[in-house]
């Protein structure tokens, strides 16, 4: 295991994981921070499996090279797609990002719940394996909310376009009596606002935030690697395409610095 310095590294197919790396440092705001976005490449949901794991590999081992102790691999796809070969390959702890399928599941009343996902994320066979075992009482709406993610890297996310879109997904699941709404990729947190002008009060919207924060938490002081010096935070992002939506994103935080790089 590194040293308590060394900073926790997050990737994702672009600039949703940083909805994950706010609570991550919410929770943890003496951690330094490596954030990969790897925008060039995004969406990663509709990319076959095997160039998921490829990008999965090019992005930790961007990471390791900054000497990261733990991998927040901050993408839904790129973890029900790669964490299991990422995991066999590395000696680092990786933290995965799954739709929070299970919390629905016990907070639904209708016994309905619905899914907004990548088309990789719904055909991967780790969501298959977490779905599977609530299937047998729980109705699941699965929506693949193609489209979303080129519309919020284009920083076009309050846009008519969007709105239009986000309608056309979120509707039919209204129309099946959905009582609550997983957000199974990192960028929709960012459609909350958006989501709720067409649902009202009717749905109750889980992301996986919080929770992938308090694993982190929990694996770094197994590990006894946290940091305890309040001057060692600091974050560092790295974008493969134009930061400006990245800039807009992660405005207002202290201590940041944006490196457009090609990788």
């Amino acid at each position: 295991m590194m040293a308590n310095s060394n900073p926790i590294g997050f990737f994702d197919s672009g600039i949703g994981g940083t909805s994950i790396w706010k609570e991550v440092t919410s929770l943890l705001p003496k951690e330094r921070t490596i954030y990969l976005s790897d925008s060039k490449n995004a969406p990663y949901g509709d990319r076959p499996t095997d160039e998921i794991i490829a990008l999965a590999i090019k992005n930790t081992e961007f990471l390791l090279e900054k000497n990261c102790k733990l991998i927040v691999v901050a993408c839904n796809t790129a973890t029900t797609n790669a964490i299991t070969y990422l995991r066999n390959t590395y000696t680092v702890p990786f933290i995965g990002i799954e739709p929070a399928i299970k919390p629905a599941a016990l907070k639904t009343k209708t016994n309905k719940i619905g899914i907004l996902a990548t088309k990789g994320t719904l055909n991967s066979a780790l969501f298959e394996k977490t779905s599977s075992t609530i299937k047998q009482h729980i109705h699941i709406k699965e929506t693949i909310g193609k489209g979303l993610v080129p519309l919020i890297e284009a920083g076009k996310i309050a846009s008519k376009e969007m709105q239009t879109l986000l309608a056309s997904y979120i509707t039919p699941m209204l129309e099946e009596n959905i009582d609550c709404l997983v957000l199974g990729c990192t960028h929709y947190p960012y459609l909350i606002p958006y989501i709720k002008k067409i649902a009202g009060n009717r749905l109750t919207i889980i992301d996986s935030g919080q929770a992938v924060a308090k694993q982190t938490k929990v694996v770094l002081t197994k590990h006894e690697c946290i940091s305890d010096t309040a001057s060692n935070a600091q974050y560092h992002f790295y974008i493969n395409s134009k930061k400006t939506v990245l800039e807009n994103i992660v405005k207002g935080q202290d201590k940041i610095q944006i490196t457009e790089q090609d990788f």
